[in-house]
């Protein structure tokens, strides 16, 4: 490119990608979306763009906001050029960039959080959705309960007009709207969680719950929680998707790669209108949950399956993980006996069909899904992603060899040290506690699940725990591939019967 143009509402005519066609003055918000990181962007903003440049849903713009000091880097960056975001699609067969238009504002992070809390206030402002991580919904990993235990639940409960949480200032909206005569709005989560709709209305209706037992009757009454299902690998942005954009001849403080690949499941409930998502691609069905099961189970469970290992043994990216042979073979053979088989089929596909797909996406070299990512927060994608399968085939009285392994090695790479000595940097909220336990496990794996806190009756269960203790100490005595080599020399339950 012979000149680089800065993004903006003003530029927009000069580039040379597909870009809005729409008049973005004349969008208005119908949307507060809360986490405005990569994924968003590459997903329900393009969706709502897709509407748009197909001259519908100029009412439903989004807004964005953030609880936390570090969402006001992002808030700054994307203001500077007007809410616009260069999307990159990195495909195996090449690479494409369009710039997407569908968020016109980003809210002001403030203590108390204020300006988010009268935004949502707003009757015009008719969905909240979110994306904050599946460990924020403040959720006892075991009983899966609410905490209402948490400092900052113990906070908002307290303090219901500056709540420190989304939460919270989801539930001073509601009143605020309660108290003008206003309908609620949709809570729409659009985070990895089984069942995240039902997560959301327990957290926001038992937070209520706790200041003001009336409006949480209100809430559950009125409002809707939509369960979804979503998915897109969107790594995240560093130099080299910087440069990538300027080599499409955009200067784009923020841009997004993603993968050639999308998919939107959603519960059609929605109290005060919606887009119609589905008209551009995504897929309103009665039946989430088969939907979000083989994708959390197979795709977001199978993401620790490798990043564990890769970790372990200095692998940089899933798409090095996957091009391991014995990383790679170790997938295959624990996706196919042991997760898959608690799997059910979906419309379209079947669970073997869906684990070719998500070896294919992995294994896709220009995806840099840093293996770092993937592996982040271990303490809640373990609890969320892998342990409902071991309860699932401990139950059927299936395998659960591969699990223990994937376990095992959960539990070696939190010790904080690769095969090579080099270090793993502090990696997840309960990283400090995690090492301590990984290194006494090393002598003493029942260390490990004697956490009960993620473990619960696991501890105890057999045969997972008399495998997984195995599979430590052989890990620490011969290494990773060692284990990995033996699992896959071991027969097991036939993948037949998936389904």
């Amino acid at each position: 490119m012979d000149e680089l143009i800065p993004l903006s509402n003003s530029t927009l005519g000069q580039l040379a990608i597909e870009h809005p066609r729409y008049d973005r003055k004349a969008l208005t918000p119908g949307i507060v979306h809360i986490g405005v990181g990569n994924f968003h962007r590459a997903h329900q903003a393009w969706y709502l763009h897709r509407l748009m440049q197909a001259g519908r849903a100029r009412d439903w713009a989004i807004v964005g906001a953030g609880v936390r000091p570090y969402d006001t880097a992002m808030r700054e960056k994307l203001l500077a050029q007007d809410c616009l975001t260069t999307l990159i699609e990195l495909d195996p067969e090449g690479t494409s960039a369009e710039v997407i238009g569908s968020m016109i504002d980003y809210l002001p992070v403030e203590a108390g959080n204020g300006p988010l809390i009268r935004a949502m206030a707003d009757p015009a402002i008719r969905i909240v959705a979110l994306t904050v991580t599946e460990s924020g919904y403040y959720v006892d990993p075991v009983s899966k309960g609410f905490d209402a235990n948490h400092p900052d639940i113990q906070h908002d409960a307290a303090h219901p007009d500056v709540p420190r949480t989304v939460f919270g200032a989801m539930v001073a909206a509601y009143r605020m709207r309660r108290a003008a005569g206003h309908d609620p709005f949709t809570g729409l989560s659009c985070d990895n969680l089984q069942g995240n709709g039902a997560i959301l209305r327990q957290t926001v209706v038992s937070l209520a719950r706790l200041s003001d037992p009336d409006l949480s009757d209100w809430i559950e009454a009125n409002a809707s929680f939509p369960n979804s299902m979503v998915d897109c690998i969107a790594p995240a942005t560093g130099p080299k998707e910087l440069a990538l954009s300027r080599d499409f001849g955009v200067v784009d403080a923020a841009p997004v790669t993603h993968e050639a690949f999308r998919q939107w499941v959603i519960e059609d409930n929605f109290c005060a209108g919606r887009p119609d998502w589905d008209l551009v691609g995504a897929t309103f069905s009665d039946d989430v949950h088969a939907y979000e099961t083989m994708k959390i189970r197979i795709l977001n469970a199978g993401h620790q399956v490798l990043a564990n290992a890769g970790e372990i043994l200095g692998l940089k990216t899933i798409a090095e993980c996957m091009a391991h042979p014995l990383v790679s073979a170790m997938f295959r053979k624990v996706q196919a006996t042991e997760i898959a088989q608690t799997v059910a089929a979906v419309p379209g596909t079947t669970p073997l069909s869906y684990v070719d797909l998500i070896e294919r996406r992995f294994a896709n070299p220009k995806i840099v899904d840093t293996t770092r990512r993937v592996a982040f927060d271990g303490s809640a994608r373990h609890t969320g992603f892998v342990l409902p399968i071991v309860r699932d085939q401990l139950a059927a009285g299936r395998s659960v060899e591969g699990l223990a392994l994937v376990e095992a090695l959960w539990a070696r790479m939190c010790e904080g040290t690769r095969e090579d000595g080099s270090a793993i940097e502090p990696n997840d909220p309960f990283w400090t506690d995690l090492t301590a336990v990984a290194r006494d496990a090393r002598e003493r794996p029942s260390a490990w699940l004697e956490q009960s806190r993620f473990y619960g009756e696991l501890q105890q269960a057999q045969p997972f725990a008399t495998a997984f203790e195995r599979w430590l100490r052989l890990i620490w005595e011969e290494g990773c591939d060692t284990a990995m080599k033996d699992y896959l020399a071991v027969e097991s339950d036939s993948a037949a019967g998936t389904g």
